[in-house]
């Protein structure tokens, strides 16, 4: 190819670079380009490689020009590359310091070394032109689903043609018992394209959530238009997956639209999918009722959110519990991913046993720390009294209103509860004195001494320890780690402070430590008040439009 660029026939050479780019999808000034360097490189070896040598290829006629470059300099140090300014004005009269003089040199004969050699940078370069063509083309494409053959299989890795490129299906993105060989046509979703040194990598999964999403977005025209959303999928590949949507549209039921005419929109998604299982859920903005719709089929007698943790307790009946279990847990576990919390599932009986065991447990701790006998300490945890704080402030009244007792009753229990509290308190002191904790800590709005223990068993002893924590330190934090939620537990965890209240101690102490200015503070709050007023306004201009953008968001 090399030599014929160098022969007589000029033409030729732009032929072959016409050719070149056509089969490779690539611009043709990037072949004339890898030409140049090609014979850049020929003309080197042959006038000697510390010559600075430019060649052109004029990209309409063919001619090739080559020409040695010399830059201009007072005093030359290196005669290949460099030359004198006097002597450089005698070539070019306008020439100064740091210009660059190009010599003409003779057209260039290629022998048998040069030409493969000249053919081995042309290929390299219209590889790298190539590769970056695959990856301009591919990295925008991220998200859809691509149709392609089956190249060949290695290792369980299925390669794939995709027409103008390649890409790879690794063994943990296709389904189990999911075979292919040589010719057979394939469909999956293109969730990463990277720059790799072998050229752009374009990695397809059959086993991503998305690619359910999008195959419904094909099967149903209500998903491709916009009318009905899928909120989440949730899959155990090849076996069974949850997917929650919603319809923005109140006359048309998603869950309908999903499943269409005897189940043809979603069976023809499930015959993709190998047989995979598919519940379709009605999401809901309530997290309760999406999560009693999330452990469908199983029935649900009663739900207890902690919003803080994205908890929440699920009973069921005695009868119901395998089901909402699911074979290997599948059933809650798909839930969980579908809904983003973590599900406790326990039948009617245990949750009963449970409620028994706690109300035991209260009336122990009222009985040993308000020194009462037995029917008094049930009275008082039958009553909703949960801790000896409760009983010790409440108005005196909530207790003598009790059967059975008075006011000097009442009187009597709450002193006792005090004078508990006021024990406990003397030893958690004196724990935190032996801990080192700074006495100044105390100081600190919304920390009692029980924390500043819980602060010292975790080396946070003055107040620049505590500026300097963040809020996951305090509070904890959850991450998703393969398909399950892992908590990690914070130094104030168990004191049932919301993360608001745990960044308003740090920003104290912040303050406290002379980090933060509370003037500052003040005005930055009040800055922010000012901007949330102003943003409001427009709203109350259009009132009459406000309940239908609420709709639009619920949905």
């Amino acid at each position: 190819m090399a030599q014929a660029g160098v022969s007589a026939n000029r033409l030729e050479l732009l032929q072959i670079a016409d050719a070149v780019a056509r089969e490779k999808a690539i611009d043709r000034q990037v072949v004339i380009s890898a030409m140049e360097d090609a014979i850049q490189k020929a003309a080197k070896s042959r006038y000697g490689s510390e010559n600075e040598i430019k060649a052109e290829v004029d990209p309409k006629t063919g001619e090739i020009s080559l020409a040695r470059l010399l830059e201009v300099v007072e005093d030359v140090t290196l005669e290949a590359t460099q030359i004198a300014l006097a002597e450089a004005r005698r070539k070019n009269p306008a020439a100064q310091v740091g210009d660059f003089i190009a010599e003409p040199l003779p057209p260039l004969d290629f022998g048998r070394v040069a030409a493969q050699n000249a053919k081995q940078v042309i290929v390299q370069k219209v590889r790298e032109a190539e590769r970056e063509r695959q990856y301009d083309e591919f990295k925008d494409r991220v998200g859809e689903i691509v149709n392609g053959i089956v190249k060949r299989v290695e290792y369980g890795n299925v390669i794939v043609d995709l027409g103008r490129a390649e890409a790879i299906v690794r063994r943990d993105e296709t389904l189990p018992r999911e075979n292919f060989r040589y010719g057979d046509r394939i469909r999956a979703f293109v969730y990463d394209v990277r720059r790799e040194q072998r050229g752009p990598q374009i990695f397809l999964s059959r086993t991503h959530p998305e690619f359910m999403a999008k195959l419904f977005a094909q099967e149903v025209p209500e998903v491709y238009e916009g009318i009905v959303t899928i909120k989440s999928v949730a899959r155990d590949p090849g076996s069974r997956a949850k997917i929650a949507v919603v319809s923005r549209d109140a006359s048309i039921d998603p869950v309908g639209a999903c499943v269409g005419m005897r189940g043809s929109r979603v069976q023809a998604v499930v015959n993709e999918l190998q047989g995979e299982k598919i519940d379709i859920i009605q999401w809901s903005p309530d997290a309760a009722t999406f999560i009693v719709n999330a452990l469908a089929p199983a029935e649900v007698v009663k739900v207890v959110l902690d919003e803080d943790a994205e908890r929440i307790e699920v009973v069921v009946p005695d009868q119901q519990l395998s089901l909402a279990i699911g074979r290997k847990g599948q059933n809650v576990r798909l839930a969980s991913q579908l809904t983003g919390w973590d599900i406790d599932i326990m039948t009617e009986a245990s949750e009963s046993e449970r409620r028994q065991a706690e109300f035991a447990e209260r009336s122990a701790t009222f009985m040993e720390a308000l020194d009462v006998d037995e029917v008094i300490a049930q009275l008082l945890a039958s009553e909703g009294f949960s801790s000896v704080e409760e009983v010790a402030f409440v108005e005196p009244t909530e207790i003598s209103s009790i059967e059975g007792f008075d006011e000097d009753t009442a009187a009597e229990i709450q002193a006792r509860g005090r004078e508990h509290l006021e024990k406990l308190e003397a030893e958690l002191d004196a724990k935190r004195k032996e801990l080192g904790v700074a006495d100044e800590l105390l100081e600190v709005p919304g920390l009692n001494t029980a924390m500043l223990v819980a602060l010292g068993q975790n080396d946070v002893k003055t107040v620049e320890d505590l500026a300097d924590c963040a809020t996951d330190d305090l509070a904890g934090w959850s991450e998703r780690q393969e398909k399950e939620t892992i908590r990690h537990d914070g130094f104030l965890d168990g004191f049932g402070l919301t993360r608001p209240q745990i960044e308003d101690l740090i920003l104290a102490a912040r303050v406290k430590a002379g980090w933060i200015d509370e003037a500052d503070l003040v005005e930055e709050e009040a800055e922010i008040e000012g901007e949330g007023e102003a943003g409001a306004e427009p709203e109350a201009t259009e009132a009459g439009e406000a309940p239908a953008a609420d709709d639009a968001s619920a949905s």
